[in-house]
């Protein structure tokens, strides 16, 4: 049977807890896609209380009383009908609630952020939901580096709002896991604790959710060094696939799998030299075989949901 090609914005969700990396993954999928064609939006903007009325309340940015969550819900069905919208903008760096801006659907919308999976209507407009689950100790680490490199903090008062965060954390954002098509979980090598970057190892439970692309060209060549594919049960009992991508990945098989998934996406934009690059630790450029192929796996369900492939 023929697939028809979807009229209407294509929406991406990408959730997870603070410095998960949802901004890293999404900017590698926009550039991918082609920046002109994507529209990208946190949904942490949507805070109802700027960091000051946060404190005197003694309320959490992951708690949805401190979001406008019925806001939020209202924009993504306004963007997939094709409507504009007035985006709030919340300062990051000063903690501050600024003037909304309007904003136009585009070819593809991204939602990335703390609580874009909190109500039931809201999951029900993507076509394609991922919730990102790095190791807990490379989270910290990531937080520490971005907070202290990029807004300014002193790195006890990251560590003590992490502890802060704790109940809120397990209670509003890691139940939003259930939800995702992809869980995609980023990891330090055995042996080697310290990695942050380039050479982390990454683990995607693929749920049967989603049509999720045919691997074995690569897979069942024999020669499986650098990845893994396995039936298994996630948290919940259900059976689920596990890919394994290895952080010492070599070039010419990573390279083997990004041939692989851009021929079956040959409707995005080949921006290749963009694909997996991230600011490391140190603020430079750096590149990672693990991140791209996570963003060419994403990518390529966008772009099915686009041809019909998953429509919703």
């Amino acid at each position: 049977m023929p697939f028809k090609r979807i009229n209407r914005p294509i929406i991406l969700g990408i959730v997870g807890d603070s410095a998960a990396g949802k901004t890293t993954l999404t900017a590698g999928i926009a550039n991918i896609l082609g920046a002109d064609r994507v529209l990208s939006i946190c949904t942490d903007h949507y805070h109802r209380y700027d960091r000051v009325e946060r404190a005197e309340n003694g309320i959490s940015a992951l708690d949805p009383r401190c979001n406008y969550i019925d806001i939020l819900e209202q924009h993504i069905h306004r963007l997939r009908d094709g409507k504009p919208i007035l985006k709030p903008t919340y300062n990051h760096d000063g903690g501050t609630l600024e003037r909304p801006v309007y904003t136009e659907p585009k070819e593809y919308i991204i939602f990335e952020g703390l609580l874009g999976y909190a109500t039931r209507s809201m999951r029900d407009a993507y076509d394609v939901k991922v919730y990102l689950e790095p190791n807990e100790d490379l989270r910290v680490k990531w937080k520490v580096q971005r907070d202290c490199g990029k807004r300014g903090y002193d790195p006890d008062a990251v560590m003590r709002s992490l502890k802060r965060r704790e109940n809120c954390s397990s209670e509003f954002i890691q139940p939003q896991r259930t939800f995702a098509d992809m869980v995609v979980s980023f990891f330090p090598p055995i042996g080697n604790d310290q990695e942050t970057g380039a050479h982390l190892n990454v683990r995607h439970i693929l749920r049967p959710t989603l049509p999720h692309p045919d691997l074995t060209p690569i897979l069942g060549t024999g020669n499986k060094k650098g990845f893994r594919l396995e039936l298994a049960r996630d948290i919940d009992g259900k059976p689920v696939d596990v890919l394994d991508i290895s952080g010492d990945i070599d070039d010419k098989r990573a390279k083997l799998m990004e041939d692989l998934l851009w021929e079956l996406i040959p409707e995005a934009v080949h921006l290749r030299e963009n694909v997996g690059k991230f600011t490391d630790g140190t603020n430079e450029q750096a590149l990672s075989h693990p991140l791209a192929l996570s963003q060419l796996m994403i990518t390529f369900h966008i772009v099915k949901a686009a041809l019909g492939h998953h429509a919703i």
